[in-house]
């Protein structure tokens, strides 16, 4: 036990008295409590987000996600922005319950435009739900493309292109929601699903399938 922990417990258990010269050996965490060197308990500053505009379509929120590995834009919006070309892929998604996914393919090489900047951007499209606030999630590799440095503290969300850079703010953001009485529908992907996993047992089982 630290000798400053076996001073308390015997000065609260009375089993010691209480010398006004006595010096006792603090270590850093519990001085950093004494001193009130903590610094205070904050709540969560909420998602971060950015306007950015792809071809013809103006996204009002686009969440950056340090979590996502890649960068997902949902069918129906692809479908809206002229001139973009879907590449088809094999790629399967886990999400954060577990479940699998399928993409419809990936769009490379999209020009995202931010302010006065223009990124290329590799988009994995995928068939979801509508988000009416949040309908595109930007991921770690436009992040790394952007250089984006986040400022949770203040709120901040700063894009870089060589010397220049421009900032965003989150508060200011989420102080304006934006609120859509629509309603939306998901269509299921069984059928997709059944198809890739004849595929996939083809490929693993051929001699099987021919004499079935």
């Amino acid at each position: 036990m630290p000798s400053y922990a076996k001073f308390f417990k015997e000065l609260l258990s009375k089993n010691r008295k209480y010398i006004e010269e006595e010096t006792i050996e603090v270590q850093g965490n519990c001085s950093a409590i004494i001193q009130k060197l903590i610094p205070p308990k904050l709540k969560d500053a909420g998602s971060f987000t950015i306007p950015c505009t792809i071809g013809n379509i103006s996204v009002g929120k686009a969440l950056i996600d340090l979590g996502s590995s890649i960068n997902l834009m949902p069918l129906s919006m692809f479908e809206k922005i002229e001139g973009l070309k879907l590449k088809p892929t094999w790629m399967t998604l886990q999400l954060a319950d577990i479940s699998l996914k399928y993409p419809y393919g990936v769009a490379e090489d999209v020009l995202v435009k931010v302010d006065k900047f223009m990124f290329p951007v590799d988009f994995v499209i995928m068939e979801m739900e509508k988000d009416v606030n949040v309908p595109l999630i930007l991921g770690r590799p436009f992040m790394k493309t952007t250089r984006v440095l986040i400022d949770v503290e203040n709120g901040k969300l700063k894009v870089r292109v060589q010397d220049e850079e421009i900032n965003f703010d989150v508060f200011q953001a989420m102080s304006h929601p934006k609120y859509d009485k629509g309603c939306f529908h998901v269509d299921t992907l069984d059928k997709i699903c059944m198809i890739k996993e004849k595929e996939v047992m083809y490929v693993m089982f051929p001699l099987w399938n021919r004499c079935c």
